[in-house]
């Protein structure tokens, strides 16, 4: 006679077999392979939207570095896709409202990620790049940090905030090459076009050569060498000239020593405002 008791392993085997029941899986959504998917997709993305400003490796260049733990304009991820959607007004960061809603998730979360990377040291002393900046690179004739200084360049009150290590050494190196508008490219990434050598030629020949300031499409304002203004309408020149790719900066390839490009790079990228 059978005893009634538990169920053999051959028996529940056999039962699973015929009805199909098994132990309950995990969701899908938590597989190892979807998340290195998205992940891949959204470095992707970054790469494709992303990089030409902030850098491959997203450490900045023309734009911020973006591996940080705290995005200033970006605390979460519900304003970090705000800001991709819709850029930051006043900033040379764009909306990229062509990418769809999903694609800006995905590059939200990837670019959340870059947070967590431990970053590089940076090569250079800064306390020693302020006594260049302040000596021999003699910076503060042309730019000012927090009110101090020249106005002839860019303030650098916060340089350090939105331009990389990389765009700062360039900008040093190679001035011109560093200006951001580049003649007939029309996706050049706007920025300090502000700064734009101009040469001008007035109908009555009067000729004035100076740093833009601001251009519309029926006028153009420019600071000469003797910090006057001149505000032009285009109706009456001759000849406007745009000196793309030069800078009314000089390199400091020569002037300076490696160490000492170093130490004052250091120092720029200090440089981050009321942070």
């Amino acid at each position: 006679m059978k005893t009634k008791g538990a169920s053999s392993p051959v028996a529940i085997i056999a039962a699973v077999i015929l009805t199909g029941c098994a132990v309950p899986l995990r969701s899908n959504d938590s597989r190892p392979d979807r998340i290195t998917e998205e992940s891949a997709r959204g470095k992707r993305l970054f790469q494709g939207h992303c990089a030409r400003c902030h850098g491959i490796q997203a450490t900045g260049g023309f734009g911020p570095s973006l591996a940080q733990p705290k995005l200033r304009n970006a605390p979460d991820q519900a304003a970090l896709i705000r800001v991709i959607r819709n850029g930051i007004p006043d900033t040379a960061m764009p909306g990229a409202w062509q990418i769809s809603d999903g694609d800006a998730r995905l590059l939200a979360s990837y670019v959340r990620t870059l947070g967590k990377v431990v970053p590089r040291p940076m090569p250079g002393d800064a306390v020693q790049g302020r006594a260049i900046y302040e000596g021999k690179g003699t910076c503060a004739t042309c730019h000012r940090i927090q009110g101090q200084g020249g106005v002839t360049g860019p303030d650098l009150t916060s340089v350090g905030r939105r331009r990389g290590p990389e765009y700062l050494r360039q900008a040093l190196v190679d001035p011109g090459a560093a200006l951001p508008e580049v003649g007939g490219d029309a996706h050049a990434p706007p920025g300090y076009a502000q700064f734009l050598p101009v040469r001008v030629l007035m109908r009555e020949g009067r000729e004035i050569q100076g740093i833009r300031l601001n251009e519309d499409d029926f006028t153009i304002q420019l600071r000469d060498a003797d910090h006057r203004i001149h505000s032009l309408r285009k109706s009456e020149l001759s000849q406007l000239q745009k000196e793309f790719g030069k800078s009314p900066m000089p390199s400091y390839e020569s002037v300076l020593t490696p160490a000492e490009l170093d130490d004052l790079i250091a120092y720029l990228a200090s440089l981050r405002g009321d942070e």
